[in-house]
């Protein structure tokens, strides 16, 4: 009775639309192949794009201080000044009145020398003054034109050279920046080939659930045929009608799950969730042969990771190198030579011409700092420890998830043959049921459990399929070699962004 009433509810329940159905997704979809995702990834996905933003943010960092080093030019003008005040002349217990107009202007080329952190200064200072003064008994005037004209260079000793360590600093910030672009992309490549092999795997499910579905159709034709010649009881009739009703609900819960891995696929590579695509696939099987010494090798002088842990250890001892220089002895020199000259008319400026030589040493000793260089300089230390000790681990992470790899490689290998067999048994084995069900040999209970044994099979194949692939894909980015076509594997971008550095 009860079997009865499920089978009552289940064709009310389709009668009035609550069992939805749908034509396949693929009708009118934008179809698309592995290869186009890729592209499609690099271009739109939200993450390759930021990640693209940081790197070039760092070129133009590195840009901003190679312009930096080249020479400077700096102009400053006073067009017009004037004051007017009164003071009190202690020495003559006076009063007295000034007044001050006047002009300047000054013209200054400075050049950094990086291979020895000075500075090159080149400055021309010129001024016009008129100049007036009374007191109680006497009125005082000056005015006229003064040029002073110098060259200057300070050169630091005794220290380490800022300009070509912030230089050096700034290069592996745009190293940094480009391995984790490139890094980004070797991450989207796999994750875009799991969420398509995703999509395909939900769209053979629907496959394997419309076969399964048509097949359910023919039984029940085959039942409602020999129950009508009274050849079969009407409780068999109920139970394919069932099962018909299950294959058609399996069906819609397929599609539902496609429809879903379509949506983060759409995601992910970074086009409209509105738009509707499929995608395209050959899955046949092809052995790789892979060389795991091979693979161990290229991955660790080739991996991203392991250059990104060296550009950190030298972070490090770029640290250890600016604590080093706290509370350190140092000094400054600095040579100067230059000629001034004053007239009351401009092109006279030069009639008695006053050389400006001047030179000086200072040197900063420090005394005591109860300890505080040292500890930092101890700290610093520990940290390029720590540094080295993530370089080593980041080399095990590299070799240990190699041989896992190739481990699971040869697994899927053994795998999909036994899928395969699995399948071509399943298929014969419902075939020969099938024809035992036509003759009344067989219930529809016993042949609906060779049909999900079928579609289990089927679907096992298929997986094991996939997988040998997501693993060969992982297999590439993980020892950044191509077994498939035996080259290196470099990423377009990182070649690209490496050759434009050199």
């Amino acid at each position: 009775m009860k079997t009865i009433n499920l089978i009552v509810l289940t064709c009310l329940m389709t009668s009035q639309g609550y069992l939805f159905s749908q034509k396949p997704a693929s009708v009118n979809a934008r179809i698309l192949t592995l290869d186009e995702s890729m592209e499609i990834a690099g271009n739109n996905s939200p993450a390759i794009q930021k990640s693209r933003y940081n790197m070039e943010k760092n070129k133009e960092y590195l840009n901003a201080q190679l312009a930096s080093l080249k020479s400077r030019f700096f102009l400053d003008v006073t067009p017009v000044s004037y004051s007017r005040e009164q003071s009190y002349d202690q020495l003559f217990s006076e009063w007295y009145t000034s007044e001050n107009k006047g002009a300047n202007a000054s013209f200054v080329v400075s050049q950094p020398i990086k291979f020895s952190d000075g500075l090159l200064t080149i400055r021309n200072d010129f001024a016009y003054q008129d100049n007036y003064s009374q007191t109680n008994s006497q009125t005082y005037k000056d005015k006229g034109f003064n040029n002073y004209l110098y060259v200057q260079y300070d050169q630091p000793v005794f220290t380490y050279n800022r300009i070509k360590l912030n230089l050096d600093r700034i290069k592996l910030n745009l190293e940094t920046a480009t391995m984790a672009y490139a890094i980004e992309m070797l991450n989207m490549e796999y994750q875009v080939n799991q969420a398509f092999y995703v999509v395909y795997q939900k769209q053979t499910a629907v496959q394997i659930a419309e076969e399964e579905f048509a097949n359910q159709k023919v039984s029940l034709e085959i039942i409602q045929s020999k129950v009508e010649a009274g050849l079969s009881a009407q409780e068999e009739l109920l139970q394919a009608e069932l099962n018909y009703a299950t294959s058609e609900s399996n069906l819609d819960n397929s599609r539902v799950d496609l429809d879903n891995a379509r949506d983060q696929f759409k995601l992910l590579i970074g086009i409209s969730l509105f738009d509707k695509v499929s995608v395209e696939s050959d899955i046949d099987f092809k052995l790789v042969y892979v060389n795991p010494e091979k693979a161990i090798e290229n991955g660790l002088s080739q991996r991203l990771e392991l250059t990104q842990r060296n550009i950190d250890l030298k972070m490090a001892e770029f640290n250890l190198i600016e604590t080093s220089s706290e509370n350190e002895f140092r000094g400054d020199v600095s040579l100067s030579l230059g000629v001034m000259g004053n007239n009351e008319y401009f092109g006279d400026i030069y009639d008695k011409p006053t050389n400006s030589p001047s030179v000086g040493i200072t040197f900063s000793i420090p005394l005591y700092d109860w300890g505080q260089r040292k500890a930092k300089i101890k700290a610093a230390e520990i940290d390029i420890l720590s540094k080295e000790i993530d370089l080593e681990n980041q080399k095990n992470d590299i070799i240990i998830n190699i041989r896992k790899t190739y481990r699971n490689l040869q697994n899927l290998v053994n795998q999909i043959d036994i899928a395969r067999q699995n399948e071509k048994n399943a298929q014969l084995t419902y075939d020969i049921n099938l024809e035992r069900y036509q003759n009344g040999d067989l219930t529809s209970i016993d042949l609906q459990r060779f049909q999900n044994q079928l579609s289990d099979k089927k679907t096992s194949l298929v997986n094991a399929l996939i997988n040998y692939k997501l693993e060969i894909i992982n297999m590439k980015v993980q020892s950044l070699w191509d077994f498939e076509n035996n080259i290196s594997f470099i990423p377009k971008e990182l070649q690209e962004n490496l050759s434009s550095e050199n």
